[in-house]
């Protein structure tokens, strides 16, 4: 079993695809073409109430994406779904919804449903990193202070040491770097978050300019042309490879996708994902065809990917036909996302150590060893998912006091004995 590294590389290197996005608000919108608008002049995009079920499903999706290829590391995935590209278009587009308010209390509310889960997480995983011995680094002096502030508001990568723990132990040597490793989506949304009135503002002047900004910042500074050192570098190249994501949320929420012939868009999208993977096939990494080695092709094929997506949407008020059965399941991913995340790593590894130890249980281990050794990782795959569960009802909800909703244990929509439906 493999768990690639969840850590952020320098910028231009590897960095891991994550997951999710935030808990979405209430309602999405019904997306239908924009009214032609004047230049500089905000949009006003009708919507329909009512959750858009088809955003929440391929929230779901990535979700799950994101367990199974920190599971077992196929490259292929990454081509398969680009989750983490799905997920900040997803986020985009709410984000433009939003800023049809005040754009300080939009801030305001991403920032609280955003931190509050994160400092759940931080307050486990760091006391227990300092516990093993966790020391400052001599030579960062006060400095190595300061950066633990990214545990509290991450602008920059939270520090965590290389090695804690023990070989053979229940907290092997690179737990803290795996723990530590979701905290970069993290980073990258605060970053998104704080810039959107600007993007949008630029956005709405000059779409197609803006939109296709962030991929040629990638080719500078995701190529090695150009090297922004330190976490301020790691985090502009994020900020560069999904900003196009993003803003193409943007104009799914303002309807420019439906302007456009559809034909032309499909083409065009599909251009810019060929493009993707042959700068890939010229700068193959050790892991292969995975693209969250490779910003530019990253950066690229999920644009094109979610374009097609988001050109396809349908708009579902109900999950249709066999996707029906799975509404429960979504719903719970979706209001659970950003406890999923964060917290998927470390059940990884907890769930690894509970296969382990099949091969202790008296009879059982000497049986079916050669069995349990054959379906290691496919064993893990079913452990994880009981004990995501069970860090959903220990954490989840933190996520609701953070969106100032009462706290649920299990969201999923379930419907109650009077009637009524759970969000």
């Amino acid at each position: 079993m493999t768990f690639p590294d969840q850590g952020h590389a320098p910028a231009g290197a590897a960095y891991t695809a994550p997951l999710p996005v935030p808990p979405a608000p209430a309602a999405y919108p019904e997306h239908v073409p924009a009214a032609p608008e004047t230049v500089g002049q905000a949009p006003a995009p009708r919507a329909k109430p009512g959750r858009d079920r088809y955003l929440d499903l391929l929230r779901a999706v990535a979700l799950v994406r994101v367990v199974v290829f920190h599971l077992f590391g196929w490259a292929w995935l990454t081509i398969l779904f680009p989750s983490m590209g799905v997920m900040f278009a997803l986020a985009g587009s709410l984000m433009a919804r939003s800023l049809a308010r005040p754009a300080g209390s939009v801030i305001r509310s991403r920032l609280r449903r955003l931190l509050p889960p994160m400092w759940a997480f931080s307050l486990v995983v760091v006391p227990v990193i300092f516990a093993l011995s966790w020391k400052p680094v001599r030579e960062e002096g006060l400095w190595w202070f300061i950066k633990l502030g990214s545990y509290l508001f991450p602008l920059g990568s939270p520090p965590y040491p290389e090695e804690s723990g023990s070989t053979g132990g229940w907290l092997e040597l690179s737990w803290a770097d795996q723990a530590a490793g979701p905290l970069w989506y993290i980073r990258a949304y605060l970053w998104f978050v704080l810039a959107s009135p600007l993007l949008l503002k630029a956005f709405r002047r000059l779409p197609w300019v803006t939109l296709l900004a962030p991929v040629a910042l990638t080719a500078v500074i995701g190529t090695g042309l150009v090297t922004v050192p330190g976490t301020f570098g790691e985090g502009l190249v994020d900020f560069a490879v999904f900003g196009s994501c993003w803003i193409l949320g943007f104009a799914h929420n303002d309807g420019l996708l439906k302007e456009v012939p559809r034909y032309l868009a499909v083409s065009s999208a599909a251009i810019v994902m060929g493009f993707g993977l042959w700068w890939a096939s010229g700068h193959l990494t050790e892991e292969g065809w995975n693209l969250d080695e490779i910003p530019l092709a990253q950066a690229t094929w999920s644009l094109g990917f979610c374009a097609i997506l988001l050109i396809y949407a349908p708009s579902w008020q109900k999950l249709p036909g066999r996707f029906a059965g799975w509404d429960s399941l979504v719903t719970l991913a979706n209001n659970r996302a950003v406890t999923i995340y964060l917290w998927h790593n470390l059940l990884l590894m907890a769930a690894a150590h509970l296969v382990d130890e099949l091969w202790n249980v008296p009879w059982f281990g000497d049986t079916f060893g050669t069995y349990i050794e054959q379906s290691y990782e496919a064993l893990v795959l079913i452990a994880i998912w009981p004990l995501i569960g069970l860090a959903i009802l220990a954490f989840g909800w933190v996520e609701d006091v953070a969106a100032k909703r009462r706290p649920r244990l299990w969201p999923n929509g379930a419907v109650r004995a009077g009637g009524s439906r759970r969000a």
